[in-house]
């Protein structure tokens, strides 16, 4: 009972001892305050508007301090009030100073629209301390059109302490004098309470006493049209750029992307001009006639290569039907006519494409294709593009166009990147300008990336023959049809389907072939062969083909491989105009 009673005493003299340990370390805190003595302004408009800005601040700290701080605006909305752009102040600070004109350290950055500076006051302890700032502002007078404005927030609304006095002298160049009108305001932001003001000659002057916490002094002078010299658009787009860096977005995006472009993805001039050709390139397939012609691998560039191999005799498409719990659907088996050790003459991906196929035998169907062909079409647009690049048709094959794509909105993307993490710029002041810069800048780095696949010579006049090829089977006449050779609709269907012209080819051949390809049984046998029915029905096959091919379990990551390529006078109030801001101490 004794031991208990003596641990409770014990741990009540703890309590007590913390108690008065933090209320001592308390008290210097409590004790430390500061106020505005004296806030005196000089500025000096020039003929362009500019200012030269002095702030004489005299502070009076009651207890330890290191020094003041002083927040600056410089970012306001826009013209007319926009809130879609955003109109800043280019404060250049010139000089900081103690009263003997002894410079100070201070730090800066920009905060929230502010220019945050931290002022380091030595022996700012039980005394009245003097700071001096003095800056420039290129853009500090306001041009409207039947006149002019210097509206200047002095000590600014946000100091947490009263100010005593408070008085700004505003000069103006000789020429103004006897043309301006002044009036001032004083108090919490949003007040009309007017303030001391005079002229004389050049100059405006006013003055406030005993201004309460965040209270302020404003001054309003109106300056008759053409004393002062307007700034010309050059300068002002040149702030309004400055003002609004996100703008910069897109004209470096675009500077970007072209360069690459231009000095990367450019096609040279293939020297010969397009005419019909009854052919296509002598050793191009299907799949390649299709991807150098739009450089990207499509699923009609697939389809064609098992229609090619068909017409090749390399296999046999079977219409069927596959029966399913309540419905039949329509379904095609495949069927393999000649072995693998006759496939000498295959390219790599019709090789490939055949061995997916009938990996389990001779006979598959395109149903059961699903869940599995789509491993190997990574393998074949790979070597389709592998095939053109052997051949000599790129500088710069789509593959590679895809990484300098990455390379160009990398380089577009970095230097923002910097300069918003280190504060050297803001890009993200207007958020509405921030939104529609980035999507144009999104779409040009998009548009351009999609043209630096660049061709050889050789490429650009095999584009030419395939385009002349491409214009004879749209154009072709059945007269010329007539003296070829029989076989030239099916031989050169793999071709009109690559190129998307296969329903022009059909039409043109429709009543001249009379027999129906062997590689292809349909279910309705065919009476009368029909081209036009017959593309028909391939075109039913080789989407039935490509949703197959493409499909893949939910669990897969795997690609598909389809990849490819202001106010006037007369309405003013505290806390208006430039300027402004407040201040504090630490």
């Amino acid at each position: 009972m004794i031991k208990t009673s003596s641990a409770r005493t014990l741990r009540s003299l703890t309590r007590t001892i913390l108690f008065f340990a933090i209320a001592c370390a308390a008290v210097p805190a409590l004790a430390r305050s500061y106020r505005v003595v004296d806030f005196s302004s000089t500025i000096h408009v020039d003929k362009d508007g500019s200012a030269r800005v002095t702030e004489k601040i005299s502070v009076a700290f009651n207890g330890q301090f290191q020094g003041i701080y002083r927040d600056i605006p410089v970012d306001y909305p826009g013209p007319r009030g926009s809130n879609y752009s955003t109109y800043s102040l280019f404060v250049k600070i010139t000089q900081i100073a103690d009263e003997t004109g002894s410079p100070l350290k201070y730090e800066r950055r920009s905060k929230n629209g502010f220019l945050h500076l931290k002022i380091f006051v030595p022996d700012a302890v039980d005394a009245t301390r003097t700071v001096n700032i003095e800056y420039s502002v290129p853009n500090a007078t306001k041009f409207f059109e039947d006149h002019d404005e210097f509206y200047w927030n002095v000590t600014g609304n946000d100091w947490p302490v009263p100010i005593d006095a408070a008085s700004v002298t505003v000069f103006f160049p000789a020429e103004t004098s006897g043309s301006l009108r002044a009036q001032a305001y004083r108090g919490v932001y949003g007040s009309a309470e007017p303030a001391r003001s005079s002229l004389d000659g050049p100059s405006a002057t006013a003055e406030a006493s005993n201004l309460p916490m965040r209270g302020g002094l404003t001054i309003d002078v109106y300056i008759p049209k053409d004393l002062l010299k307007e700034p010309g658009a050059l300068t002002k787009a040149g702030w309004f750029l400055r003002s609004n860096p996100i703008l910069t977005v897109p004209l470096w995006a675009f500077a970007v992307m072209f360069s690459l472009w231009w000095f990367k993805g450019r096609d040279p001039n293939p020297g010969v001009s397009v005419a019909p050709m009854y052919e296509p390139p002598q050793g191009m397939g299907p799949a390649e006639v299709g991807t150098l012609i739009d450089g990207s691998v499509a699923p009609r560039d697939i389809t064609s290569v098992l229609v090619d191999l068909a017409v090749r005799g390399y296999i046999k498409i079977v219409e069927t039907e596959h029966k399913g719990l309540l419905l039949s659907s329509k379904d095609y088996e495949l069927h393999l006519l000649k072995e693998r050790s006759a496939w000498g003459d295959l390219t790599d991906y019709e090789r490939a494409m055949l061995d997916q196929i009938f990996a389990g035998g001779q006979l598959s169907r395109i149903s059961e294709m699903r869940n599995h062909f789509y491993t190997v079409l990574p393998m074949m647009k790979d070597e389709i593009i592998g095939a053109l690049k052997q051949k000599g048709m790129y500088t710069v094959d789509p593959e590679s166009a895809h990484a300098y794509l990455f390379l160009g909105a990398f380089v577009v993307i970095l230097p923002f990147v910097v300069l918003q993490w280190s504060r050297a710029a803001d890009f993200f002041n207007s958020p509405v300008l921030t939104i529609v810069c980035g999507l144009i800048a999104l779409a040009i780095i998009f548009l351009l990336g999609r043209l630096l696949t660049a061709t050889s010579l050789k490429g650009a006049r095999t584009q030419v023959e395939i385009k002349g090829f491409q214009e004879f089977m749209n154009r072709v006449d059945a007269d010329r049809l007539k003296r070829m050779p029989t076989d030239t609709f099916e031989k050169f269907l793999p071709y009109a389907m690559a190129l998307g012209v296969e329903h022009r080819w059909a039409k043109a051949f429709e009543g001249i072939v009379q027999n129906p390809p062997t590689w292809y049984q349909s279910q309705s046998g065919m009476g009368m062969f029909s081209s036009l029915y017959f593309v028909n029905s391939i075109g039913a096959m080789t989407q039935t083909a490509s949703a197959a091919f493409v499909a893949a379990p939910r669990a897969s990551s795997s690609s598909s491989g389809w990849s490819g390529g202001g106010s006037s006078s007369g309405g003013g109030f505290s806390g208006g105009g430039f300027g402004g801001g407040g201040g504090g101490a630490f």
